[in-house]
């Protein structure tokens, strides 16, 4: 029920946004009265809110070719739209992306895109670049970059609460195996004292067998008597000797491995099994039992619908006992990683029935195998990351989880400020050139005359016509059929912000007209 609420809720949320931007779009597009950007708009808004949970990649990649589409909006008309979707969608792509690669390459193939067509075929050439660039960083890698920072912040907290709900599930593993093991020392107390005392009544029994004056009734009732105390304090020693730490379970297997694997194919499961251990002592069948039983409930847990193989084989000496599944159709489930306690219990019990267990990643799977020899005494307890001291493993990956926190805010902040220096500098060093380049001599200006020959003028003008001219006092256009005008710099410092210029006239290849105006001029 509350996950169909949550579902509700967020179709509302998304919703809403598509309203908000489809208000947005239609708004942007009043003042121009352009129909096809009216449409391109809400087509843009319609799918990248659309596919905005299930395909995040695809929004955005969506929301970007929408920056895209218009053609040339930039310079003088920005479209507001245009710049709402883009924030938009990006932080909600990097807030639901898993990975970051798919938004990276979904960006960098749009920028790849349209960088090119701005700079070469937009109006104002290096004006529309830098105002693409500019649309793409703080509009697109921003809030995509800040998505991803609240992502991993999100994550971050989520997986210190599951360290700490593991923390205390351990604390009391920890409190629970204290009291077996306080139970085990009054269970050896016991074996050593009831023991004793039966095995006088083993003694006391036989020496009542031999004892004179007894017929044979009561002879065979003080054998029996001392056969049932040997028995009892041998029956005595193997039961409580399983929770000494240096014995190793003997009690009989509680279940056979046919059955259980039986189960576990009638549960989903899809195994290949050989399974021959019929020679195995009991302790021996008992360790493989449980080592077959905690590796499939292993793969239920962490590996669903992958395929298990198991083998289970025994020679006059030992038992090789073999898990391994293949990787899960649809990858590992979500969530914290496993605590390995299951693992760690199984590993005790191999040890104490003296054999080894290894466990680990195979071929994008896992594998569980254990080698149980006959008759073998408990092995010595082996050092593992566990014992080592040190940071644990729960403060190790909350230390990476933080410094992928604070890298995914270094990166929300630093790569767009960097990003904007090197749009600033390649602009400033291209609006030098263009201004430097751009330069018309006054002496050359003064001998121009009105009717000299284009051919003629040509040799002595700059190599590039001035961009950043005076937007205001510009004189009339001679009313001259095929006029064209250009415009070159008129010896002011870039630093004035009074810019002035030449304006030269030319049609049918001759100068008509040739003026000097500045921005300051009335």
């Amino acid at each position: 029920m509350r996950t169909v609420t949550k579902r509700r809720w967020q179709g509302a949320l998304d919703v809403a946004v598509g309203l908000f931007l489809a208000f947005v779009v239609f708004v942007g597009t009043l003042e121009s009265r352009s129909y096809w950007e009216l449409a391109c708009g809400l087509a843009v808004v319609a799918g990248s809110v659309a596919t905005a949970r299930r395909y995040p990649a695809v929004s955005l990649g969506i929301a970007l070719a929408g920056a895209l589409a218009v053609p040339f909006p930039y310079g003088d008309h920005v479209p507001v739209w245009v710049v709402f979707v883009l924030v938009a969608m990006s932080y909600q792509a990097g807030l639901r992306m898993p990975r970051a690669r798919p938004g990276i390459l979904t960006g960098t193939a749009c920028a790849v895109l349209g960088l090119p067509i701005a700079l070469v075929f937009g109006q104002d050439g290096l004006g529309d670049w830098a105002a693409m660039v500019a649309i793409l960083v703080f509009a697109g890698l921003s809030p995509w970059l800040l998505g991803r920072y609240v992502r991993v912040r999100g994550e971050l907290a989520r997986s210190g609460w599951r360290r700490a709900e593991e923390m205390e599930s351990r604390q009391r593993l920890v409190a629970e195996q204290a009291r077996l093991r306080e139970r085990a020392r009054i269970a050896s107390d016991m074996h050593d004292s009831l023991g004793h005392e039966l095995s006088l009544i083993a003694v006391r029994a036989a020496a009542l067998e031999v004892a004179g004056g007894l017929d044979d009734a009561q002879r065979d009732a003080a054998a029996q008597l001392r056969t049932s105390a040997a028995t009892a304090t041998e029956r005595l020693r193997e039961i409580i000797g399983v929770l000494r730490e240096d014995a190793a379970p003997v009690e009989p297997v509680q279940g056979d491995l046919g059955e259980l694997i039986s189960r576990a194919r009638a549960s989903g499961l899809l195994i290949e099994s050989t399974v021959d251990c019929e020679s195995a002592p009991p302790m021996v069948a008992r360790a493989a039992y449980r080592v077959v039983q905690e590796a499939l409930t292993n793969v239920a847990k962490h590996a669903p619908g992958a395929a298990v193989t198991i083998r289970v084989l025994s020679t006059g000496t030992q038992t090789d006992v073999s898990v391994v599944n293949a990787p899960p159709p649809a990858g590992p489930l979500p969530g914290a990683a496993s605590g390995h306690v299951g693992l760690i219990g199984l590993r005790e019990r191999v040890r104490l029935a003296g054999g080894t267990l290894r466990a680990g990643p195979d071929a994008g799977g896992f594998a569980v195998t254990a080698t149980l020899p006959h008759g073998a005494a408990p092995v010595e307890r082996q050092e593992t990351d566990d014992d080592e001291p040190g940071p644990s493993t729960s403060a190790r990956a909350l230390e990476l989880a933080r410094r992928d926190v604070r890298r995914s805010l270094i990166q929300a902040v630093a790569v767009p400020l960097a990003l904007f220096a090197i749009v600033l500098a390649v602009a400033g060093i291209a609006f030098l050139y263009l201004w430097n380049s751009s330069e018309l001599p006054t002496p050359v200006y003064e001998r121009l005359r009105i009717g000299q020959p284009r051919a003629e003028v040509a040799p002595q003008l700059p190599e590039n016509q001035r961009a950043a001219r005076p937007l205001r006092s510009e004189p009339p256009v001679p009313a001259v059929s095929g006029v064209a005008c250009e415009y070159y710099g008129a010896g002011q410092s870039w630093l004035e912000s009074d810019y002035a210029a030449y304006r030269l006239c030319f049609a049918d290849g001759k100068l008509v007209a040739k003026d000097w105006f500045t921005e300051g001029a009335p």
